[in-house]
Formats: structure tokens, C-alpha cells, sequence
């Protein structure tokens, strides 16, 4: 018997201590949308998440075969969402903020529902295709927090978004952002909350798309370990209370600086 969708929405209170869904600092035109394990914010001037956030329990994650198309939230216009046009004859994909596997724990019928409810165009950002290990190293982050949580039989709350900068290039009628930021949140049994965040930038490759020119250039796609403080100040999202939270700015790593490039893995500081 098909148990249906689990409830809707990001869970406040998933990882037993609040921790609220981020908002926007600046005045923004929104939508609140609750979908299976995760909500999305979305900017409805500029057809874009400004916040995402999924619940995530690593240790009944399951392995669901991919399935699901993607399709408009038909809880908004249609001029509020950026849609298939935009993805069409380019070499821009359609980057899922939450990931179609985060959603799916637990049982196995609700664990495919909330993978399936991924693919709505309110879940999806502009990013350039083709690029190199860099792409790896992005979809990677929380696999390699989730392993690290795991060893401790932890949860997670995942929050991901474009940076929706005024700068952004403009391209069939929305602004492509050339930065996006992820901030993973668990509870140590020792430390307590505790969280950190991440940039991806790729504004080097976003030119030759907008341009309408060949193929970009591959390896300009940039990973970050990024203080929360400045994750709040370059998204102008509020973090709450996971900005005291953040491993970069515990006592023992007053000497770190606020933006850690990324090459492999082993370079994520997670203590």
C-alpha cells in the first residue's frame, strides 16, 4: 500500500533544538512553498529560490532510482518561476538547490515521493554544464558531511540557494546568478549545534553562455568554505542562530580565514 507523501515543508524542529528556515534580510517579494522533507522560498520578482531547505536523516537514507520530471509550481504564475525556456539550447542545467536524494529516508514509498517532488522548476537554479571535478566536489559537500554525520548517527538540515545579487547578467527574461551558497547544520553530542557553509562561484563561466558563445571554458568553477557570517552579508539571508554555531569561528579556529578554497574533499574542515 502506498503510504503517499510524508508531510510537507522543512522541519524547524528536526534536529531536536530550532533551528528556522533562513530568511531574507532585504525586503523581497515571496512564496513560502512546503513540499515533501523541504521548503523553498521563492523570489517571485526574480523567478528564483532566495532560501531551500530539506531535513535530511542520514541513517535511514535510501538508495531510490531516479525518477520524476520536471515540472511548474502550479501554486504560482507561471511568470514567477523560471521555466524550461530558460534551459533550452544552452549549456545551462537545471541545478536541483535541494537534491533529489536528500529528501529520501525513511520509508521507502514516502522516501520516492519526497525524491520525486525534487524535480518542480521552484527547485531549480541556473548552472553552467560541462565543467570539471569542481562540479563533483559541489554535489559532493553534504555526501561527505552526511558520512562524517553518519559516524555519530546524526541529522542534518541543508539550506542552499543562488546568491540573487543585483549584478547577476540578465538572459531570457530572469538574472542568472553567478554564486550559490549551502550551509549544513547537525547537532554534535559534545559541541551541540553545529554548522558550516560553502560558495560555489561560477561567474567565469556564465559569460560565454550569455553571449550565446561555444562551449565555456572548463575549470573556472570555484569551491568555498565560507564563514556563515559572510554567507549572511553576500546572500543577505538571516542564519539565526547557526552563525555561532559555525566551525570557522569556534575558539580554535580564530586563525582561519573567512573563505577556504576547495579542491578535493580532505580540504572540508568539519572540527
Amino acid at each position: 500500500m502506498d503510504a503517499g507523501p510524508p508531510p510537507a515543508g522543512y522541519d524547524a524542529d528536526f534536529l531536536g533544538v530550532d533551528v528556522p528556515l533562513p530568511s531574507p534580510t532585504a525586503p523581497r517579494s515571496t512564496a513560502l512553498l512546503g513540499y515533501p522533507r523541504f521548503s523553498v522560498m521563492q523570489d517571485l520578482d526574480r523567478r528564483l529560490a532566495v532560501v531551500t531547505g530539506v531535513n535530511i536523516d542520514g541513517a535511514t537514507l535510501l538508495d531510490i532510482a531516479r525518477s520524476g520530471s520536471w515540472r511548474l509550481e502550479r501554486r504560482i504564475e507561471r511568470d514567477q518561476q523560471a521555466g524550461p525556456d530558460v534551459y533550452e539550447r544552452n549549456d545551462l542545467d537545471r541545478g536541483h538547490l535541494v537534491r533529489r536524494r536528500d529528501p529520501g529516508w525513511g520509508e521507502r514509498d514516502e522516501a520516492r515521493a519526497a525524491t520525486v517532488a525534487t524535480f518542480v522548476y521552484t527547485n531549480a537554479a541556473p548552472q553552467v554544464a560541462g565543467f570539471n571535478q569542481s562540479k563533483d566536489l559541489w554535489l559532493g559537500l553534504e555526501d561527505h558531511v552526511l558520512e562524517y554525520a553518519e559516524i555519530q548517527d546524526l541529522r542534518l538540515s541543508v539550506f542552499t540557494a543562488p546568491v540573487l545579487a543585483a549584478a547577476d547578467p540578465p538572459y531570457r527574461g530572469i538574472h542568472i546568478p553567478l554564486r550559490f551558497w549551502k550551509v549544513a547544520a547537525w547537532v554534535d553530542p559534545d559541541a551541540g549545534v553545529t554548522a558550516t557553509g560553502f560558495v560555489l562561484d561560477q561567474s567565469e563561466l556564465v559569460a560565454p553562455v550569455v553571449a550565446a558563445r561555444a562551449v565555456p571554458p572548463l575549470g573556472a568553477f570555484r569551491t568555498f568554505q565560507v564563514a556563515l557570517a559572510e554567507i549572511e552579508e553576500l546572500a543577505a539571508v538571516d542564519l539565526g542562530p547557526l552563525v555561532a554555531a559555525d566551525i570557522l569561528s569556534a575558539p580554535g579556529a580564530r586563525d582561519t580565514p573567512d573563505w577556504i578554497p576547495l579542491r578535493t574533499p580532505a580540504d572540508i574542515r568539519l572540527g
